[in-house]
């Protein structure tokens, strides 16, 4: 009977690199990335090197971003080195573009459909009921933010929460006159803790979900049990960790005429969230979902002449849609360079508790190193072969694992911009205090939750 290695190399093989035989990539994993017959342009070592420094250099830059500079104006052109090169093969570079394209279409027309809801209306009526409800109260209103970032999160993606829901947190806070530190940190984690519930609420969830073989509702049911555990550890520890912001004091809202709730953008939402159920149990990619409750809310504004098409194209971030399509080509030659058959030997195998949450740790860590999207695209065809259970065990530690650090994900790099724009600084010593704080406790006690959850509901 084939080890583990061996089944997890032929597993990878079927998933990622059509072109080579099975048996051809458990015994030459060096060749892994070369057609076959032919000789690569450059040796391996070389070929190792040169994919490492390049995608350092593409995640510094999306980090840093100098001159102000897309991400992917260095992105790009490092996927075109890595295949001019013969670091990966064009095959293989056309099957990870194949395997993200869905993934990639799927995330403009959700970017999309949060922004023209966010011209609806729809997140100022969120303030609205927030400075309402919370009567001049910062610990009802850190509830509500946590209510209110966690639903945004799951239906409409952890950006929306960043970009869109930020900015209203911050003026809510300032209209109540309560110190926003508290509420404004809810945002960047939950944007990443919160984004466990549905495949649709982050771009390694969509990644996830292509990999568990799961339908749309079963690994919602898998998920809802660790996302609210995540969620209620990560309230605990922010209103332990800010407790003397909270108990500063507020003002309730001035008497005004309450914001007109925006229906038509929420029936959308609701009628969007149904297509991604009704298009995953028809085996049909929940872009199409995104994409249709996007056109209805854009034919909308249209016509009411409250955008216009250069808007719309702006919202789907196509230069970002690059980079996430040029940093799955650099990581893939990262990957077929050796750093999978490295990370091959520290992936546990089974089901089990304890593998369970020796995966979570590792997608953690490796998430953090090198951002949670690389992460996740290189241990997924690691994890693959160990069933679903071992996936979402992943997608706990590339999820919830990113609020130790500012690099470990994309959504926490925006958030600390859009931060800045508000005039806030964020100190890296306090980030980093309450990453230490709440990232272990909420990994720890979700992973024994999913581990619940497939005993009662099965992988």
């Amino acid at each position: 009977m084939d080890d583990v290695a061996t089944v997890r190399a032929k597993v990878y093989d079927e998933l990622l690199t059509p072109a080579l035989h099975p048996e051809t990539l458990a015994l030459h994993p060096e060749k892994v990335g070369t057609p076959p017959g032919k000789a690569p342009p450059l040796n391996a070592s070389l070929a190792e090197a040169l994919s490492v420094v390049l995608l350092l250099a593409v995640l510094a830059c999306a980090v840093i971003r100098p001159w102000g500079w897309p991400e992917a104006v260095v992105a790009v052109p490092a996927a075109g080195v890595v295949i001019a090169t013969g670091s990966i093969s064009l095959s293989h570079a056309a099957a990870e573009a194949a395997r993200l394209g869905p993934v990639i279409g799927f995330l403009a027309a959700v970017l999309v459909l949060a922004q023209l809801c966010d011209d609806e209306g729809l997140f100022h009526a969120c303030g609205a009921w927030m400075a309402r409800r919370a009567a001049g109260r910062p610990r009802r209103l850190l509830v509500l933010v946590f209510v209110a970032a966690s639903l945004i999160t799951a239906v409409l993606s952890l950006d929306a929460t960043v970009v869109l829901l930020t900015p209203v947190v911050f003026a809510t806070a300032a209209r109540l006159g309560a110190r926003a530190k508290p509420h404004v940190y809810a945002c960047t984690h939950l944007s990443n803790t919160a984004s466990l519930l549905l495949p649709v609420s982050n771009l390694t969830n969509l990644l996830a979900f292509a990999a568990s073989g799961l339908s749309f509702t079963r690994f919602a049911a898998l998920m809802v049990l660790p996302w609210l555990v995540a969620i209620g550890a990560e309230y605990l520890v922010i209103r332990r960790f800010f407790a003397t912001d909270l108990d500063a004091g507020a003002e309730a809202p001035p008497a005004d005429e309450p914001r007109e709730l925006p229906l038509f953008a929420l029936l959308t939402v609701a009628g969007t969230l149904a297509g991604f159920v009704l298009t995953s149990a028809l085996g049909i990619n929940p872009a199409w979902a995104a994409a249709a409750g996007a056109a209805v809310l854009a034919a909308r504004a249209l016509a009411q002449r409250r955008t216009t098409p250069t808007a719309i194209v702006r919202a789907a971030a196509l230069p970002f849609c690059a980079f996430v399509l040029a940093l799955g080509i650099v990581v893939r030659a990262v990957v077929d360079n050796g750093l999978g058959a490295a990370l091959g030997h520290l992936v546990p195998g089974g089901t089990g508790l304890p593998a369970l949450l020796a995966l979570a740790a590792l997608a953690a860590v490796l998430a953090n190193v090198i951002n949670n999207l690389p992460a996740v695209l290189v241990l997924l065809p690691l994890t693959a072969p160990t069933g679903p259970g071992a996936v979402l065990a992943v997608l706990l530690g590339v999820n919830i694992g990113p609020n130790l650090t500012y690099a470990g994900s994309l959504a926490t790099l925006l958030w600390r911009r859009i931060v800045r724009e508000h005039d806030t600084d964020v100190e890296l010593g306090e980030f980093t205090r309450l990453g230490l704080f709440a990232v272990p406790a909420a990994l720890l006690l979700s992973v024994v939750a999913l581990w619940v959850s497939l005993q009662a509901i099965g992988g």
